[in-house]
């Protein structure tokens, strides 16, 4: 295999603009060389390639099948160093081209992805890895280095990760639009005597705050469906049941409904929501983009 050095660059910058010319005339009048010298590039790369990249036909130049092929790895290798110079720029501004984001599903759904736009708003060659999983999920992921940065639901605790509390909040009910309860200030846990219920699925349901709720005010529900956390706020919008959840995972299901209404619940069931990562990402200028970038994203959902 022919090397590779700076004047076989230099002859396949050559060739590339060649071949988009169409004849040598054109191709110098591009480059600002003589004629001579373009096709004196074209019989060098030629002979070092061991290849016929052009037939010669009276006054014009026709690609062989070789340079069409040689012509498409150049436009790749291009795509690569451009994608190479946005490394390094990203590089420069955080430290890092790469970033592994592992969360848990109540702030996958608008929060994370917008955290990550704001993050790449600027800074296009970053490279994004973004999971959604349990919370036990991400502290596995981020302790074994498959992932940089987690989302998770505090309380956690981790012998190797460093937990930082990010918000707490208190919960929302949601209720269908045209249901009775959704013209109150808000919705208490006696409200909810004889409603049907709809809540997130967990291993152990016993671990609902909701539920554990009504069973130690004495709350008789007439019943309950179980959902994936990305489908409770269609599941209420459908009019199938009420729930309580937290209000950054309610905000952004409902951003584009107007079936459903979330109101203040008493009594208050809270939330905490952090960040985890491994010490040798404690300094890191990402890790700090994303925090403060954030927590005044954070501001803009209900408290």
């Amino acid at each position: 295999m022919p090397d590779v050095n700076i004047h076989s660059l230099k002859a396949l910058a050559i060739f590339k603009t060649l071949f988009e010319a169409g004849s040598a005339s054109q191709a110098a009048r591009i480059l600002g060389i003589t004629q001579s010298g373009v096709s004196r590039s074209l019989s060098q790369l030629e002979q070092n390639l061991g290849l016929s990249l052009f037939l010669r036909e009276k006054n014009r130049l026709v690609a062989t099948p070789e340079a069409r092929e040689l012509y498409e790895e150049i436009l790749r290798l291009m795509g690569n160093i451009e994608e190479l110079r946005h490394s390094v720029l990203a590089l420069k501004e955080f430290g890092t081209s790469r970033l592994r984001i592992a969360a848990i599903p109540g702030l996958a759904f608008g929060f994370v992805p917008q955290l990550i736009a704001t993050l790449l708003e600027d800074n296009r060659g970053f490279s994004i890895s973004f999971d959604m999983m349990s919370s036990h999920e991400v502290l596995r992921e981020v302790e074994s280095g498959h992932a940089d940065i987690g989302f998770v639901t505090l309380p956690v605790s981790s012998r190797v990760l460093r937990v930082e509390e990010w918000l707490t909040t208190h919960a929302r009910c949601l209720v269908p639009k045209g249901h009775a309860l959704a013209t109150r200030r808000e919705v208490t846990i006696d409200d909810l005597r004889d409603e049907y219920l709809v809540i997130s699925n967990q291993p152990n349901v016993g671990a609902d705050p909701l539920l554990n709720l009504a069973t130690q005010h004495g709350i008789h529900i007439a019943g309950k469906t179980e959902a994936n956390i990305g489908a409770i706020s269609a599941l209420v919008a459908n009019g199938v049941g009420i729930s309580v959840m937290n209000p950054i995972t309610a905000t952004d299901q409902l951003a584009h409904r107007d079936e459903v209404v979330m109101l203040p619940f008493r009594p208050e069931i809270d939330f905490g929501f952090g960040l985890v990562y491994r010490d040798d990402w404690q300094q890191a200028r990402a890790l700090e983009f994303l925090r403060s970038s954030g927590r005044e994203l954070l501001q803009r959902y209900p408290q």
